[in-house]
């Protein structure tokens, strides 16, 4: 049933509004930005959290702004897909701004940082809800200028070409966004998605012009998907304080592309189109290389958190894998592993982050022996490396599981094989790691009486470890909505 709401706008207004309120708090008033950061991104959640219920219960939820032209209007429209997308981003978002909290109690231009953050998740909350292609790009175009001064925060010439190089691939996968709607509009007339797609008629056409526009979305979205060759904005963007690269990486930029990737399948061409012009296979085998391909580069970097980018590279591969075998299952995969990615990666950014502030050192050659001196950081690192080999009990597991079992529906072994070479890889650059940290001697002592890292970051590190591995297990916390989703877009 589809109810009127503005839930979604609340979502999404009330971040930007928080971001325009930092604006009257003083730069070094941490005691009042602090808490109203958290509080608003709480708050939001919460709105957001209200949303998914009402769409659990059976709802889509709608709530029109304006209409441009006949079919091409600004509008919010909560289904499954956008429902799932919303509840891991928003929650996340509030681990994220704790954990800035310590993280950034030191370093420079904090009022400004903490507004283009908060502005960065209702921006974020507006692509999820989007009803259409065109306030999806809208929110999409915006959140590249968002996230721009959060990339660029350290002000050196690292983070300046960091900036560049972000601007310069997001704008050219948006111009080919730009491109695919304004012949998608011209075809059919309307950017609304659609369960089953709104591509069918035109799929018996004009099989040629179908298949060059898709090719455009899946290359447009795939800048921020970080599909390999458009994937090397990423590596760089690790330039940015550590919350910023797990805000990139596992919670907002890179799942907004996957994201916007999952609805030109399903929800703009459709599984009947998308089958019909043998679409599937060619995701698959993009993404197959960039999975493989990122893995082998991870295992040359010594900078912790670039060979943590080009894991992100792999990961989401997967993702977008599972989406493009057109399968049940192989879709399930891609969207349980939208949420185990997500509580994965961010736990590990945060480790990394962790260590960096206790240590100053981010070569993985210099973290012998830190195991010691950061025993619970290192034990939660530990348990995010174990999930993105995909090892029971953590979470990472199951939506693996599901994309080995989606391969084999969708008659293809070769996936199979791609998925367990791409496990052995995360295994080769990830263990070693917390092997040198715990068993090989090195430059740190035991801690006395201080705590490892500020206990705005120690707790959600510790909180995020714990709830991947209980999600790893208590699969009822996740399938039973994912299933959910599958339906809808099937």
């Amino acid at each position: 049933m589809e109810i009127v709401s503005s839930l979604p706008l609340v979502a999404v207004i009330i971040p930007i509004l928080g971001a325009v309120l930092l604006l009257f708090v003083p730069e070094k008033n941490d005691n009042v930005r602090n808490p109203l950061a958290l509080g608003i991104s709480f708050v939001t959640a919460l709105v957001v959290v209200s949303v998914v219920r009402l769409v659990i219960q059976g709802n889509i939820v709608y709530n029109k702004i304006v209409e441009i032209l006949p079919g091409l209007e600004l509008s919010f429209r909560v289904d499954p897909l956008g429902a799932l997308f919303a509840g891991a981003a928003s929650i996340l978002w509030v681990f994220s701004v704790l954990y800035s909290i310590g993280y950034m109690a030191h370093e420079h231009n904090r009022r400004r940082y903490f507004i283009f953050y908060l502005l960065s998740l209702g921006i974020t909350m507006g692509i999820a809800f989007a009803a259409n292609l065109f306030t999806l790009y809208l929110f999409y175009e915006l959140l590249t200028l968002a996230t721009y001064p959060l990339v660029v925060h350290e002000g050196n010439k690292e983070a300046h070409n960091a900036g560049v190089r972000y601007i310069i691939y997001s704008f050219f996968g948006a111009g080919l966004v730009l491109y695919s709607l304004f012949i998608t509009y011209g075809l059919v007339g309307t950017l609304n998605f659609a369960q089953g797609g709104i591509m069918g008629e035109v799929a018996r056409t004009a099989p040629l012009l179908l298949t060059t526009v898709f090719i455009a979305y899946i290359l447009g979205f795939g800048v921020k998907a970080a599909i390999m060759p458009l994937h090397s904005w990423l590596p760089s963007a690790m330039a940015a304080p550590t919350p910023v690269s797990a805000l990139l990486h596992a919670v907002a930029v890179v799942k907004s592309g996957v994201y916007g990737i999952l609805r030109v399948m399903y929800c703009i061409f459709g599984t009947e189109t998308m089958v019909e012009l043998n679409l599937g296979i060619i995701v698959a085998v993009l993404v197959s290389f960039t999975i493989i391909l990122s893995s082998i580069i991870a295992l040359r970097q010594d900078v912790l958190k670039r060979r943590l980018a080009y894991s992100t590279i792999s990961q989401l591969g997967y993702i977008t894998l599972g989406a493009g075998l057109l399968t049940p299952l192989g879709l399930s995969g891609g969207l349980l592993h939208i949420i185990n990615h997500a509580l994965l990666k961010i736990t590990l950014f945060f480790c990394a982050g962790a260590i960096i502030t206790v240590t100053g050192k981010k070569y993985i050659s210099d973290l012998k022996g830190v195991g010691r001196r950061m025993p619970i950081t290192m034990l939660a690192f530990t348990i995010g490396a174990v999930g993105m080999v995909g090892i029971l009990p953590v979470n990472g597991f199951i939506s693996k599981w599901y994309l080995m079992g989606g391969s084999l529906e969708a008659g293809m072994p070769i996936f199979v094989i791609i998925l367990i070479t791409s496990a052995i890889l995360n295994a080769a650059y990830f263990f070693p790691i917390v092997t040198a940290a715990f068993f090989q001697k090195g430059d740190f002592e035991a801690p006395q009486k201080k705590l490892e890292a500020p206990l705005s970051m120690l707790l959600p590190i510790a909180l995020l470890a714990v709830t991947s591995v209980v999600v790893g297990f208590k699969l009822d916390l996740t399938v039973p909505f994912v299933d959910m989703v599958v339906q809808y877009l099937f």
